[in-house]
């Protein structure tokens, strides 16, 4: 007897959605590859909202875009399932956990880092984060740089920033227009392999499938392009009137550059959050950039979310609110760092979705996004050799960079991790449970 062709799965209410968008939050581990493959096997695979097709034609325009794609691909289903208030919540509850998670890990990092369990911990992890934004930039680089002309330009970013200290949106904005000028001159030099991109499998009928109409609110309209735009902005200018300590309105004003540039993912931004942060700002120091990065690979929620720990230590350290207030002036900090990080987001999607559904034609880099793809590997490896650096030589200085300890354990920790990942393939939680279990080991063995 033959079996019953598969029913395509009626629409999700809002709350259904809802709920989906909030779990996703709280298990949102493993960076924007895992996050992806979280959203894939459950919105493509097993609910069938969306097919596959459909799925990897907005991660291409998400992978085109400054900032989190995850993040950004949560915005583009929400939007097709419930208009535009369904893309806000996705987008929201894609980080909001992420944002209370990291806020009171942050307060425990603050108020208690000078216990030994926690600086036990730390002292595993910091080396396990050398290895995976080592990782990083060898994962980035195998999959970008296709030609020997991008990894000149990856050695050129390097050596921008690493030797003549070059700002890092400086860096994006040449490596655009070196991959514009590129793309025209040797265009087959500039060309992207690899990406997201994967063979078509058929799940089953999908709720918005391939052959799908347009839905009505899917439809590109001037006047709902006008209006979005008029109501973002007005959003900024009110979020930015309502900050009442200067320390706020500049991370406003910073976080808001910040998320323009994040071309490459969280770890190409890295060096322009320390440039700013602790460099300029001195909201922190390069040590607790580091810790935060720790604390950002261990929690749910986009890497990026490492703002909003610049933002509550930024925040505790200048004392906004006094002495007696440092909680409340912490989590002001890591919400603003947090909102002004993320609301170009929800406007990129907003906005530019309906062109791309009008498409429906499979988007691919254009070449000044190839230029500052390569470039990003380049500054990945600067962040790299950064943190390697302070690791393994903890008192060092620029004027004396071998002085001090050599700490032995950090740099088989950080070998040994980067082998984990590269060789092994191990999942990037397993690897840093382990290292911090070994830092642990160490503080009470020592």
């Amino acid at each position: 007897m033959n079996a019953p062709p598969p029913v395509r799965p009626a629409h999700p209410s809002f709350g259904e959605a809802f709920l989906y968008w909030l779990k996703l939050g709280f298990i949102s581990f493993g960076g924007p590859a895992g996050q992806i493959a979280i959203m894939h096997q459950e919105l493509v695979e097993k609910r069938r909202w969306i097919s596959e097709h459909r799925f990897l034609h907005a991660l291409n325009y998400c992978m085109l875009l400054p900032g989190p794609e995850a993040q950004q691909l949560a915005i583009y289903i929400g939007w097709l399932l419930h208009r535009t208030w369904g893309g806000v919540v996705a987008g929201v509850l894609f980080v909001l956990p992420s944002l209370f998670i990291l806020a009171a890990l942050t307060y425990i990092y603050l108020a208690f880092g000078d216990i030994a369990f926690v600086q036990g911990v730390f002292d595993g992890l910091k080396p396990a984060v050398v290895a995976i934004v080592v990782f990083a930039a060898w994962r980035i680089g195998t999959r970008a740089l296709k030609s020997g002309i991008l990894w000149v330009l990856a050695a050129l970013s390097f050596i921008a920033i690493f030797v003549f200290h070059v700002p890092f949106p400086y860096i994006v904005i040449a490596a655009g227009i070196l991959g514009f000028i590129g793309g025209k001159v040797a265009p087959d030099r500039f060309k992207i392999g690899g990406g997201h991109a994967a063979a078509h499998r058929n799940y089953g009928p999908a709720l918005i499938d391939d052959d799908t109409p347009p839905i009505s609110h899917t439809r590109f309209r001037w006047s709902y392009l006008l209006m979005l735009l008029l109501v973002a902005l007005a959003i900024w200018v009110a979020a930015m009137a309502l900050l009442d300590h200067p320390v706020l309105r500049n991370m406003g004003e910073f976080f808001t550059k910040a998320a323009l540039v994040t071309f490459g993912g969280a770890y190409a931004v890295l060096p322009y959050l320390y440039q700013g942060g602790v460099e300029h700002h001195q909201w922190l120091t390069g040590a607790q950039m580091i810790d935060g990065l720790a604390l950002g690979e261990t929690t749910p929620g986009p890497l990026i979310m490492v703002v909003s720990f610049v933002g509550f230590v930024g925040a505790w350290t200048k004392e906004i609110y006094g002495p007696d207030a440092l909680a409340l002036a912490g989590f002001a900090g890591a919400s603003v760092a947090t909102f002004f990080t993320f609301l170009p987001s929800f406007v990129f999607i907003l906005a530019g979705a309906p062109f791309v559904e009008s498409t429906h034609g499979n988007l691919k880099f254009t070449a000044p996004l190839t230029g500052i793809t390569a470039a990003v590997v380049g500054v990945i490896l600067n962040l790299a050799l950064f943190f390697g650096w302070h690791v393994i030589f903890p008192d060092a200085t620029e004027t004396a960079p071998f002085s001090g300890r050599f700490e032995w354990l950090h740099a088989l920790i950080s070998v040994a991790a980067f082998i984990a990942l590269w060789k092994y393939r191990q999942d990037i939680m397993k690897v840093l449970g382990v290292c911090a279990a070994i830092g642990l080991a160490r503080s009470y063995l020592v």
